[in-house]
């Protein structure tokens, strides 16, 4: 039974930890060709997702490809997805806790973004990146990308994963810090804002025990940060 245990976690892990390094490799490679001497960190993050298209489609195409092992995980082990997703009878409270618990977050990950650019040599500079590509084609993949496939498949990932097969070798908490901490790295531009509202979300989540909570919280990120890219880059 343990070696079981053991089985799944690596199973887990190695799942999370592909996905994050192909997603945050291809970043680094991006802001790597788009350094320039004198740019700061904030600066040279603001380029990585600057192939607006690729980027949208790997984050896709990497998070679906891996899925299916993912739920073959569960289906293996005899455990509903489903039931780790939702209740019926605690449906309207969990997603009202996932409502509250993204507004929180977002305040919280928009003074700590704040107060990272009045830092000197990480804050961003003239040199960032002044606008974004548009278009239908960019605003449909990062609806598609963005808001339900992250929204949806990362929390089933960073956030499930992390607690039914890597809580029971680890400890829940232990295990959900440690894939939070993966879950930063594949968003290292944003300069550690994903593991500070990865905090809240978890909190959430244990509260609720359905990762419908974390899912409501990152597909509500998703759709306001496309809602905002529409209101200030058109």
């Amino acid at each position: 039974m343990d070696e079981k245990k053991y089985c799944n976690a690596r199973m887990a892990i190695g799942i999370v930890s592909l996905l994050t390094l192909l997603v945050a490799g291809f970043e680094l490679f991006i802001a790597y060709t788009q350094y320039q001497s004198g740019m700061t960190i904030g600066d040279v993050a603001t380029y990585v997702t600057n192939k607006r298209h690729i980027y949208i489609l790997l984050l896709i195409i990497v998070n679906l490809s891996l899925l299916p092992r993912a739920l073959l995980l569960y289906k293996e082990n005899g455990i509903s997805l489903k039931d780790e997703i939702y209740d019926k009878k605690t449906l309207g409270k969990d997603i009202l806790y996932g409502i509250v618990a993204y507004i929180a977050s977002e305040v919280i990950g928009d003074v700590y973004a704040w107060l990272i650019n009045l830092i000197p040599g990480i804050g961003t500079t003239d040199m960032a990146r002044q606008g974004k590509e548009m278009g239908i084609s960019i605003i449909t993949m990062e609806i598609i990308g963005l808001v339900f496939v992250s929204g949806i498949v990362k929390e089933i990932y960073f956030r499930g994963l992390a607690k039914r097969f890597c809580g029971p070798v680890f400890g829940e908490m232990a295990a959900l810090l440690m894939f939070n901490v993966l879950f930063a790295i594949l968003d290292w531009h944003n300069l550690g804002c994903s593991f500070i509202i990865g905090l809240i979300w978890i909190f959430a989540y244990r509260k609720t025990n359905h990762l419908i909570t974390p899912m409501i919280c990152h597909i509500c990120s998703g759709l306001f940060y496309v809602i905002y890219s529409l209101i200030y880059f058109l």
